[in-house]
């Protein structure tokens, strides 16, 4: 797979309790994610950074990216 390909594959979670955004392709290093980390890679207990949602409250949305 291409590097392309492979950034078109990152998916897009949100935060239904305040709309925060976590991108696979950015990840998150302020929590030690890596960009490049995985949604189904953090850990269960992983919690949004500025409500404190559960992973639980986020939904995956589609993404076009350019």
């Amino acid at each position: 797979m291409s590097s392309e390909e492979q950034t078109a594959a990152f998916r897009l979670f949100v935060c239904v309790q305040c709309g925060f955004e976590y991108d696979e392709a950015k990840g998150w290093p302020e929590d030690g994610i890596a960009p490049g980390t995985r949604w189904d890679d953090i850990p269960e207990d992983w919690s949004c950074p500025d409500c404190g949602a559960a992973k639980s409250d986020f939904e995956m949305v589609e993404v076009a990216r350019p």
